[in-house]
């Protein structure tokens, strides 16, 4: 997940049931550390699919909810050419590459492509192009389609925005953000296409849920497994986009 200053994974394996030895991990607090950090750390050693990540190379556990949605939504299709909104630090690349074939790993069928975008350099996954680019800025949709060689058929981001620790400015500052990629998408999407992105439940999304009803033929809001349970994060996933004319 990449953060901005201002999506069916299977379960891991082996985290409850019969046989299963409690390898819970308690963090101590050290002297100056706050609490918390603390609380933090312990939850991320002790988070399954932080371990499944690593398990299986993927950069971050943000990789399985995208497999999630994908699972079920069926958007990263072979040939299909993808925008990753905000793709550090790549998770959400690397599970799109082999889908979406655009590594060319999957013989007989269409070859895709794949473009990262973010604000920072990011480590290069084998199979997609990334650019540091602010999609915000004027002409960005315009580099988008020249760098894909054509109109996007899918536009996901996973992007969120510094958390201030009050929970309604957040909630607030990303619904921004996902106006404004949506806002791209609309821009860059051919018809027919597919906008995901992460929201946060809190009420202020109506506007924004109306504009993508009115411009796409199935809105659908989902909590991935993935997502932890305390987090008030969700993903809509449009699809069917109509395109400019129809809006």
């Amino acid at each position: 997940m990449r953060i901005i200053s201002l999506i069916m994974a299977k379960a891991p394996k082996n985290t409850s049931g019969r046989g299963r030895r409690d390898l819970t991990v308690k963090v101590k607090t050290a002297r100056g550390r706050k609490l918390s950090s603390k609380l933090w750390l312990e939850r991320q050693l002790n988070d399954p699919y932080v371990q499944r990540a690593r398990a299986e190379g993927y950069r971050g556990r943000a990789a399985f909810k995208i497999m999630e949605l994908d699972d079920k939504y069926h958007f990263l299709v072979p040939g299909a050419r993808v925008v990753d909104l905000g793709c550090a630090p790549g998770g959400w690349l690397q599970v799109a590459v082999p889908r979406i074939n655009a590594d060319g790993s999957r013989p007989g069928k269409p070859q895709g492509k794949i473009i990262g975008v973010d604000l920072q350099e990011v480590d290069p996954v084998a199979g997609a192009e990334i650019h540091v680019l602010d999609f915000m800025e004027d002409g960005a949709d315009d580099k988008v389609k020249a760098w894909l060689g054509g109109p996007a058929d899918v536009v996901m981001s996973d992007m969120a925005a510094a958390s201030s620790g009050h929970k309604q400015t957040d909630h607030l500052r990303i619904i921004a953000l996902c106006e404004a990629a949506a806002a791209l998408a609309f821009d860059v999407l051919s018809p027919g296409g597919t906008f995901v992105a992460k929201v946060l439940a809190g009420g202020a999304e109506g506007e924004l849920q109306a504009e993508l009803k009115r411009r796409f033929t199935k809105v659908a809001n989902v909590k991935p497994g993935a997502s932890r349970s305390d987090s008030s994060e969700k993903f809509v996933v449009a699809q069917g986009f109509r395109g400019t004319g129809e809006a």
